[in-house]
């Protein structure tokens, strides 16, 4: 499957995950690593190290070649990730979904980054890898994200009590969803 590269804003593109992002996503991870705390979970020290991001993005682009993943980092002319989004846990078949994640560097949060790359991925994920829908979650405090999915078309689906394990302990989560299409799956 190709993926294109995208522009989402001002000297910001949406490109796929390369192994040869290890040092600068590493980076990117240490500079906002109180910033993704609250939101994210308990990361061990070697997750903010060249070879830690080397081994994580091997693994994702495995899950790439395999069909189930598809990851992408926001970077900036200079080559700085600002960010990334990543659709994981792809089924084919009757559920043709995936799950949606993502996050945008404290510094550039409020420049419509977040809002841009999900509707690029919607995009590629219905016209590009051929789902139906995708799924996020949200921690039930985190309403600049839901305001984000809301924006670009996804609907608030329900609350998960003790959802996902976030920052050292069980957290509730807003689920939402996005239908792209009702054509029928390929199986």
């Amino acid at each position: 499957m190709s993926i294109e590269n995208g522009e989402l804003a001002a000297g910001v593109t949406l490109r796929p995950l390369a192994v040869g992002d290890a040092e600068a996503l590493a980076a990117a991870y240490r500079v906002n690593r109180a910033h993704l705390a609250p939101w994210e979970p308990v990361r061990p020290d070697a997750f903010f190290t060249p070879e830690g991001q080397r081994e994580r993005i091997e693994g994702l682009l495995r899950q790439r070649a395999e069909g189930s993943a598809v990851p992408w980092v926001f970077e900036e002319t200079d080559g700085r990730i600002v960010g990334t989004t990543t659709l994981t846990g792809i089924s084919r078949g009757p559920f043709c979904s995936a799950y949606l994640g993502y996050w945008v560097a404290a510094d550039r949060q409020g420049r419509g980054l977040a809002s841009a790359a999900v509707t690029r991925v919607c995009r590629l994920a219905r016209d590009t890898v051929g789902l139906h829908r995708i799924e996020a979650s949200t921690l039930v405090e985190n309403t600049g994200s839901q305001r984000v999915l809301e924006k670009c078309g996804f609907e608030l689906i329900g609350t998960a009590p003790d959802y996902l394990h976030i920052n050292g302990r069980w957290r509730d989560s807003r689920l939402f969803q996005r239908v792209l299409h009702d054509r029928d799956p390929v199986l």
